[in-house]
């Protein structure tokens, strides 16, 4: 028997992650998460109203997951680069299914206003979380007359454009790509340290 409307918009965002893995993104509907979720269609509806929003709604869930354990990362500068590519390059890999989400999105956005707009404040509040981080290692900058601001957005740009690549690509050299884009962010950080008195 389906439950009332009292299920949590975070228990449905659970169920569609859970039919997304198991049966990909065309499969995935109100009506299949309601499924998954055993509760009726009208209790997703209630919640998300369209598949896109609902879709929006899981990637930033995953965004913001990643956003936490970012920040909850203690070690030493040189260790948490290098769990953070490795985070990035992980949903690069075929069954990873968050930069198919937020490519679809991205599409979508160039004719729905409302998830454009969403999806450009998911990349504001993602360029700000990478410039605080990246400002708590470096403590200044280790170039000159570039913001930690924009070194989020550059670090965003960078990780999303390697993501599109590796989808697109057939023979991308995803570790060759992410190894080499850590030695160019430890050499940040040391020039940093260096420089500028940080960690």
């Amino acid at each position: 028997m389906a439950r009332p409307n009292v299920t949590s918009k975070e228990t449905l965002i659970e169920a569609a992650k859970r039919r997304i893995a198991g049966h990909g993104l065309d499969k995935l509907t109100l009506k299949a998460v309601a499924e998954e979720a055993k509760v009726t269609q009208g209790t997703v509806y209630y919640h998300f109203r369209t598949k896109e929003q609902l879709v929006f709604e899981v990637v930033r869930d995953l965004c913001r997951a990643s956003w936490e354990r970012l920040k909850a990362n203690e070690k030493p500068a040189a260790e948490r680069i290098k769990d953070g590519l490795s985070s990035a390059k992980s949903r690069t890999r075929k069954d990873a299914y968050y930069h198919q989400l937020f490519l679809e999105l991205a599409v979508l956005g160039f004719r729905n206003e409302k998830i454009n707009e969403q999806l450009g404040e998911l990349l504001e509040e993602e360029n700000a979380v990478l410039a605080e981080q990246l400002s708590e290692m470096w403590k200044r900058s280790p170039v000159d007359g570039v913001s930690f601001s924009t070194w989020g957005i550059l670090l965003n740009a960078l990780i999303d454009g390697l993501a599109l690549q590796s989808l697109m690509s057939p023979g991308f050299p995803s570790e060759k790509v992410y190894g080499e884009l850590d030695a160019v962010l430890q050499m940040l950080t040391e020039t940093a340290v260096k420089q500028h008195g940080g960690e």
